[in-house]
């Protein structure tokens, strides 16, 4: 249950290439996040598997069965929008038992199901309210509890939890967590926000105008980047990437250094810049420095606190074994 292939896949509107074709395998059980810039084709991505798009070309495989040309009711998957989607005038039971209802499942098994659903998404207390009683995050458990009635293969979420606020994302974040762990089941999450992937999934996908860039684990994909772009869009802060006579000196056309990977000094070190912006966070601190002549801006990130001002002259000094190096067309030198 929950093992989706991609065979060549290709996506065309029109003339228009969005998805060049692509390969890619998702294990039963993986919760895999696709990521990228608005514009990437990580949704249109999702959608053909879903069977909302119909594919330009190639095949999509879910658990070994040729599902290319199947309804998207016919493919076992579940989808959670952006949108909640809910039915205003209906219930919280009303809604996640709406599949079912179409299913024509009988009573007690409806019931049986909603009540494992709701206790898993701790709504139970809320089944009798209709949408417009409930938080933003109550209502995004709505919609999950109503997929997960149906036991799809693979759910399937379209940026989830983009209308919420920061502090209801990190909670729902969370809990799409612990319902992985719960199920068991193939999840695959939509983001443009890298700390949302890099947090959540088993696998990240790496997109960039419809091209898979890198394929792998959070950790892997931070410490060994494939490329330059997979550098510079996975990390937060970003990595600092310097081009020019300071990367030749280490045998590369781009050299990029995490901000944790820069020390610190007020009188002496390798670069030597300005202090701009600094982001006291309790924990850590970003200094956002400038002029240092190898970049517009470099970023530091220090444990704690350091009594540096804007506008004060301070030096940089990188840790020289955890330098990455990018060749001319911007891959990863070994």
């Amino acid at each position: 249950m929950g093992r989706i292939q991609l065979k060549q896949v290709q996506k065309k509107f029109g003339e228009v290439e969005v998805i060049p074709p692509l390969d890619l395998e998702i294990v039963d059980g993986e919760f895999v996040v696709f990521v990228g810039p608005s514009g990437c084709g990580k949704s249109t991505l999702l959608r053909l598997i879903a069977g909302l798009e119909d594919t330009t070309n190639g095949n999509i495989e879910i658990d070994g069965e040729d599902a290319t040309d199947l309804p998207p009711a016919k493919r076992g998957l579940a989808m959670v929008f952006q949108s909640y989607a809910l039915y205003p005038h209906m219930s919280v039971r009303k809604n996640i038992a709406f599949p079912m209802k179409m299913a024509k499942l009988d009573q007690a098994t409806q019931d049986a199901k909603i009540e494992a659903a709701a206790k898993a998404l701790n709504l139970t207390d809320y089944l009798d309210r209709r949408p417009g009683q409930l938080s933003g995050g109550q209502r995004q458990r709505v919609a999950i509890g109503r997929a997960i009635v149906r036991e799809p293969a693979a759910f399937l979420f379209d940026e989830p939890l983009s209308n919420l606020d920061a502090a209801l994302r990190v909670g729902m974040r969370l809990e799409i967590m612990e319902l992985h762990k719960k199920l068991a089941t193939t999840m695959i999450y939509v983001t443009h926000d890298q700390v949302e992937a890099m947090t959540m999934a088993d696998k990240i996908v790496v997109l960039q105008a419809g091209v898979i860039e890198q394929v792998g684990s959070p950790l892997e994909l931070y410490h060994s980047p494939r490329n330059v772009f997979v550098a510079g869009f996975i990390g937060s802060p970003k990595m600092n990437l310097i081009s020019g006579e300071e990367a030749k000196k280490h045998d590369a056309e781009t050299i990029g250094i995490r901000p944790e990977h820069l020390t610190v000094s007020t009188t002496e070190g390798a670069w030597k810049g300005r202090v701009g912006v600094a982001e006291h966070l309790g924990s850590d601190t970003f200094i956002h420095v400038h002029d240092t002549g190898l970049m517009d801006m470099m970023t530091v990130r220090i444990s704690g606190d350091i009594q540096v001002q804007h506008g004060d002259t301070i030096y940089l000094t990188p840790d020289n074994d955890q330098i990455h190096r990018f060749d001319a067309e911007g891959l990863r030198k070994s």
